[in-house]
């Protein structure tokens, strides 16, 4: 397939910090996806929530699950495009490796607790455990990642603003001066799959936990036109096939209006045939987008959720649960660090040191390991 003239090219690749040898049958994005789903960090996005809590139930989604079905889509509009489909799965699969147990509860509780010592952003965390805390090669921290993988990652809410956070500044990905810039094709479809993803995942969880019928959503015009689309093709069918036939036309609209209109923006940028990823990078805005009309239809369909699902009471009680279980466990950590286990406990004494420990080992906690080690802590019983 003969890429577009925008597109990342491997052969062209910026390359690592620490160059390694020829890459024998893979080009280099191919070997970061890999690298990234063999990482024990993506593992453990099984046990990670996306809304649900981890284990709450066996269909809900979870970060795994969620980073899969955003690879897909990446695919898909990368393919489309005529961009590198394995640099934007790599990102799509990368792009939540650094979030912390218990979904944005856990985030806001992490980012409370230690804000007199950097708070916490997933986004950072993320390019830590790609480019620190995994630990798994005898030359180098990280994955050591091509610089146009991290790019796409730090990226996944557009361009970076100075100051740069100290992990990625002190990082030679922030060298070559490209992150106040807009990310290349294949990061933006990665970052706009992923609202695609969690907007029809989280429509279908809310579905099956019963918060919600798609009849309640009758003021969001795009998904009520689809359900009358698909009853008045298949009359009174099973609830569940009417929940799926409608999510999966969702999805198929918004990927479609998203190639459509980025095909336009790329026009409107000029160049012949087409633009090149200087033009692209140079661009005032991201030109992977939504037509206005769709972002309003998501913007409709992301109030809804907000109001039925994110906010339903269950999903509050849980979220209060997670917040109270990491909150007891920075506190814990911060006085007394010599509780972490020995290989996270910071060589020096200094706050700081130990502020970055207790983030480091929290956030690679799962939904489970935490609850577990929360028990562990706070439990008076005798057997343990």
């Amino acid at each position: 397939m003969t890429l577009a003239s925008f597109a990342c090219l491997a052969e062209a690749s910026a390359g690592r910090a620490l160059v390694e040898p020829g890459q024998g049958l893979r080009s280099c994005f191919q070997r970061d996806r890999d690298r990234i789903v063999h990482s024990t960090a993506f593992r453990r996005l099984e046990n990670k929530t996306q809304v649900f809590v981890s284990g709450e139930g066996d269909h809900f989604r979870t970060r795994l699950t969620h980073s899969l079905e955003v690879a897909q889509i990446t695919r898909t509009l990368c393919s489309a495009l005529g961009c590198d489909t394995d640099l934007g799965e790599a990102v799509a699969l990368a792009h939540d490796l650094g979030h912390p147990p218990f979904g944005h509860a856990g985030e806001r509780a992490l980012a409370e607790e230690l804000a007199a010592y950097g708070g916490f952003d997933h986004n950072v965390q993320t390019f830590r455990v790609l480019t620190r805390l995994e630990q798994r090669y005898a030359s180098f921290d990280g994955l050591n990642l091509t610089f146009e993988t991290l790019e796409g990652v730090l990226k996944h809410n557009g361009p970076l603003a100075e100051p740069l956070p100290g992990a990625i500044a002190r990082h030679p990905v922030a060298a070559a001066g490209l992150l106040r810039q807009q990310g290349p094709v294949e990061a933006q479809a990665a970052a706009l799959a992923d609202d695609v993803a969690y907007c029809n995942h989280d429509l279908d969880d809310g579905l099956r936990a019963g918060f919600f019928d798609l009849d309640d959503l009758r003021d969001v015009a795009l998904v009520a036109e689809t359900t009358t689309t698909v009853r008045g093709l298949y009359g009174p069918i099973d609830q569940r096939r009417l929940h799926h036939e409608v999510i999966r036309r969702l999805i198929d609209q918004m990927v479609t209006d998203i190639i459509v209109r980025t095909r336009h923006n790329l026009a409107a940028l000029g160049g012949a045939p087409s633009p090149d990823l200087a033009a692209i990078r140079a661009a005032s805005s991201p030109v992977v987008a939504f037509s206005p009309g769709m972002a309003a239809e998501i913007a409709a369909l992301r109030a809804f959720l907000r109001k039925r699902m994110y906010r339903h009471y269950k999903v509050n009680r849980m979220s209060s649960k997670a917040r109270s279980i990491v909150r007891n466990l920075v506190q814990l950590f911060m006085a007394e660090p010599d509780c972490l286990p020995t290989h996270w406990q910071p060589e020096g004494g200094e706050p700081q040191q130990t502020a970055d420990a207790v983030r480091d080992y929290i956030a690679g906690m799962t939904d489970r390991y935490a609850f577990d080690e929360y028990d562990r802590l706070f439990r008076t019983t005798r057997d343990r």
